[in-house]
């Protein structure tokens, strides 16, 4: 099974109708696909985990890179697991306010060594799936 996160700047700040639209589609696909992940979204920033099978991942990495609604695309990193960290979400999505913002700047440091280690040691991965399991998840309707 593989994974891959990316980062991206929104065109515009999105809305509640916006996000619920991008939500609703990317769970139909991804639940299609057997694809799970988390979303997030605050201040005009989207970070997405996605895991699954290679070719079903590839594929919507390369609809997600296509779709206008954002900018500046980076992948931060992809890779090998051995299981779903998100395996119940065909999308989670929590969009933090700013102090579950800076809670996460906390933990993240681009300098450290270990940042983008790979696979197993992803600090990322590790992260995400903290993040996910310390916060509550939102599902928007």
């Amino acid at each position: 099974m593989k994974y891959l996160v990316y980062i991206s700047s929104a065109t515009k700040m999105l809305n509640q109708d916006e996000l619920l639209d991008i939500l609703t589609v990317s769970r139909q696909n991804n639940e299609r696909r057997k694809l799970t992940g988390l979303l997030l979204y605050g201040g005009g920033t989207f970070i997405q985990v996605l895991e699954g099978e290679e070719l079903a991942l590839q594929e919507a990495y390369n609809i997600i890179a296509a779709d206008d609604r954002h900018t500046n695309i980076l992948k931060m990193t992809e890779g090998e697991i051995a299981e779903r960290l998100f395996p119940e979400w065909n999308m989670a999505f929590k969009a933090p306010n700013a102090e579950e913002m800076a809670e996460l700047g906390t933990y993240v440091n681009p300098g450290d060594k270990g940042f983008l280690e790979n696979p197993a040691g992803n600090s990322i991965l590790k992260l995400l799936s903290n993040f996910a399991n310390t916060n509550r998840m939102v599902e928007i309707y």
